[in-house]
């Protein structure tokens, strides 16, 4: 008896890693472009970053993926408007990346109630640290809070 619930165990434990090893293989692969653009962008290369963050919205922004009657991936969606907004707004395009950051508002409206305040923090982190960046600490103040009104949680610090 002892053996077989060993034997239950281990192979519960196997099934187990294999499904963390699918995620994670499912997971690294759905970041390509997002990972690529933020080396681009962190040297100093925002026109790729902007070109591959354009793919990213572009990949999620279907109807299948996030729209008022599926809701799948809403959040990716946000992260990659928000991602997309920080490039262009690095790269000098403030009114594009207000854009983007709109539409990444829109994409968290969209949201399971349950994951939005993670969501809407790392969002508006996103776009505040762009902004403080380029040294408009105004906006970048004006963002921070309205991520806090939006109710952002602690990711946003």
């Amino acid at each position: 008896m002892v053996w077989l619930s060993r034997d239950l165990h281990c192979r519960r434990a196997h099934a187990t890693w294999l499904v963390i090893g699918a995620l994670v293989t499912a997971c690294s692969t759905n970041t390509s472009h997002q990972q690529v653009a933020m080396q681009a962008s962190q040297a100093g290369d925002q026109k790729t970053a902007i070109s591959l963050a354009k793919k990213e919205v572009a990949r999620f922004s279907t109807a299948d993926e996030c729209s008022r009657t599926k809701k799948l991936n809403c959040g990716t969606l946000a992260l990659a408007y928000s991602s997309l907004a920080e490039y262009q707004i690095l790269d000098g395009d403030k009114r594009g990346g207000e854009s983007s950051f709109k539409s990444a508002k829109e994409a968290l409206g969209l949201m399971d109630p349950k994951q939005k305040p993670s969501a809407t923090a790392m969002v508006y982190r996103d776009v505040s640290e762009a902004f403080w960046k380029i040294g408009d600490r105004a906006r970048a103040v004006a963002v921070f809070n309205e991520g806090r009104a939006a109710g952002g949680d602690v990711w946003l610090f």
